[in-house]
């Protein structure tokens, strides 16, 4: 599908592609993509919002990519090759929605700029870069990725 569609209307289409092609696995992760946005935007309500932003589906997506991730590893830990397999299946079509991730060398020229930004020194100085790097890039950065060469550059 294209890249232009805004993410529901992808997702929705998508779904109905997967679904004449007969891509039983594909349909099962693309339904549960779904069902975990529902959910969301249900949460969401309460706060007077009906639908949650692209960043905070950025993120969802990236905890479903973790989740499975860390369900793969113990899979192959205890011996179900099989189960770590459909796991990265699901993670492979998942990220197929995430924007692509910088790569080192733009991720650590990224953070020396926050960090010539802000005057950050030291460890203690982490929450500023950080700060300064999701204001900027927003869900198009890995903070995970991004925190780990942080703490690296800072020292710590």
């Amino acid at each position: 599908m294209t890249e232009t569609l805004p993410f529901r209307a992808r997702l929705t289409a998508d779904i109905k592609e997967a679904m004449k092609a007969g891509e039983k696995e594909r349909l099962a992760t693309l339904r549960l993509i779904g069902a975990r946005l529902k959910d969301a935007d249900i949460a969401a309500r309460p706060e007077g919002n009906g639908d949650i932003s692209d960043d905070k589906i950025v993120a969802l997506l990236r905890g479903m990519v973790k989740s499975r991730d860390e369900s793969a590893a113990m899979y192959r830990d205890g011996g179900r090759p099989e189960l770590a397999a459909k796991e990265e299946g699901e993670i492979a079509v998942i990220r197929g929605y995430l924007p692509p991730e910088m790569d080192d060398a733009a991720l650590a020229a990224a953070i020396a700029d926050a960090v010539n930004a802000t005057g950050a020194s030291t460890m203690k100085d982490m929450g500023k870069v950080m700060g300064a790097l999701k204001a900027k890039f927003g869900a198009n950065l890995d903070l995970g990725r991004a925190n780990a060469v942080v703490k690296s550059t800072l020292g710590g």
